[in-house]
């Protein structure tokens, strides 16, 4: 029989992802047959754009997925990323400060993995993204989170002033998951300028940077720094913006000495990202980007209706308005907590979905207890049901 101590101590140091296991069990209620309302993954509803699915059929059927490509990607994709990034950052890029991944988590995995030493120090701020910490820890490094002061639980350099030690790399997520904050222009100044002052990595990702609201203008750190001979690193790619999440491709923008080293790790990894997927990638970034702006004005509806609606429950709140990603980070009072007889947010949440048949993660797997995080990537009816549901149980 199998035991524990078969596996590797690293392998049973990491904790599992906590949006991916409440998605796990609503899929198998919803299997028995019950009514599940799935509020938990970060995946858009829409199905990918239709150009983007031709595109691939048409490199399927042109004979052009059936063979291993470049490591780090196709290159007329990564000519068409470092374009298109140069058009909204002003910042020229080639193609070799570019590598492509399957999806943007193993590019963030390969950076961990390329920077880190055992002991080396990453800071990011709470709440965080589920995958962050574990990251860290795979490569051996110590990962510090820090409890920003500020309403909108953003990262500053007086939370950084605070940390001891020093910090080999800071994780900045703009905008936010799981709060949806979209840091200003200034503030990733500030960042970045810490940053350089102490001699640490910037890894800023900016996978939800196309989907803010409400007149919130996004700012990329890579439209404020050079990217060649930096500490600064981008991670992007097409799974949110582009309703892509099960192509799974993604993308490190960096100088070509930290892309070569992540290369180097890549090709024992997975040798190359799946050349259907860099195809269809490809057409997302090169066709009429229309797509992109209605899918952001839908959001922008949801947020706008469900973040009234959700507000209004007795005993949730949410400390600032979203700009950006599609998430509500609301907050669950201690009072209403105490009143139903719930220790934490985890028996909130297993409640939730076991009485209502709704389903979203606690705060606690985002560094954050007291809290959950509800993805308003549904259609506007299926998040009010689930806002009634949730009201219901409430009360």
């Amino acid at each position: 029989m199998l035991q524990a101590s078969d596996f590797s101590k690293r392998a049973q140091a990491v904790q599992p992802s906590a949006t991916l296991a409440v998605s796990k069990k609503a899929k198998q209620m919803a299997a028995e047959g019950i009514d599940v309302i799935n509020l938990g993954v970060g995946e858009p509803d829409f199905t990918t754009p239709k150009a983007i699915s031709e595109a691939a059929i048409e490199a399927i059927e042109g004979g052009q997925t059936s063979f291993y490509t470049p490591v780090g990607g196709i290159l007329p994709l990564r000519e068409a990323i470092a374009e298109q990034t140069t058009k909204k950052t002003g910042q020229v890029l080639s193609a070799d400060q570019v590598t492509v991944t399957s999806g943007a988590k193993l590019s963030l995995y390969t950076i961990m993995q390329v920077l880190l030493n055992p002991g080396d120090q990453v800071v990011m701020p709470e709440p965080y993204w589920v995958s962050y910490v574990e990251q860290v820890r795979l490569a051996g490094g110590v990962a510090t989170t820090v409890k920003p002061k500020t309403a909108a639980m953003k990262l500053t350099p007086a939370d950084l002033d605070e940390v001891a030690g020093p910090v080999k790399l800071i994780i900045l997520n703009n905008p936010s998951n799981p709060t949806g904050q979209v840091y200003s222009r200034a503030e990733v100044q500030a960042l970045l300028d810490w940053a350089d002052a102490h001699d640490s990595f910037l890894l800023s990702d900016e996978i939800y940077g196309q989907l803010v609201y409400n007149g919130q203008t996004f700012t990329s750190a890579l439209s404020l720094k050079e990217i060649k001979d930096s500490r600064l690193i981008i991670v992007d790619g097409v799974s949110k913006s582009y309703s892509m999440t099960g192509w799974r491709l993604g993308w490190t923008i960096a100088d070509e000495k930290i892309i070569a080293e992540m290369n180097k790790l890549l090709g024992h990894m997975t040798s190359n990202p799946a050349a259907v997927s860099q195809y269809a990638a490809l057409a997302a970034l090169t066709v009429d980007q229309q797509m992109v702006e209605d899918m952001r004005t839908t959001f922008e509806s949801r947020l706008n209706a469900t973040y009234d609606k959700l507000t209004a429950i007795p005993g949730l709140s949410v400390a600032q308005k979203p700009e950006g990603a599609f998430y509500l980070f609301f907050k669950v009072d201690q009072d209403l907590l105490d009143k139903m007889g719930l220790k934490s947010t985890i028996d909130f949440a297993t409640a939730l979905l076991e009485q209502a048949h709704v389903a979203i993660p606690a705060g606690e797997g985002f560094g954050m207890p007291g809290y959950l995080r509800l993805s308003y990537a549904k259609d506007q009816a299926t998040i009010n049901e689930a806002l009634d549901r949730i009201l219901a149980f409430v009360q």
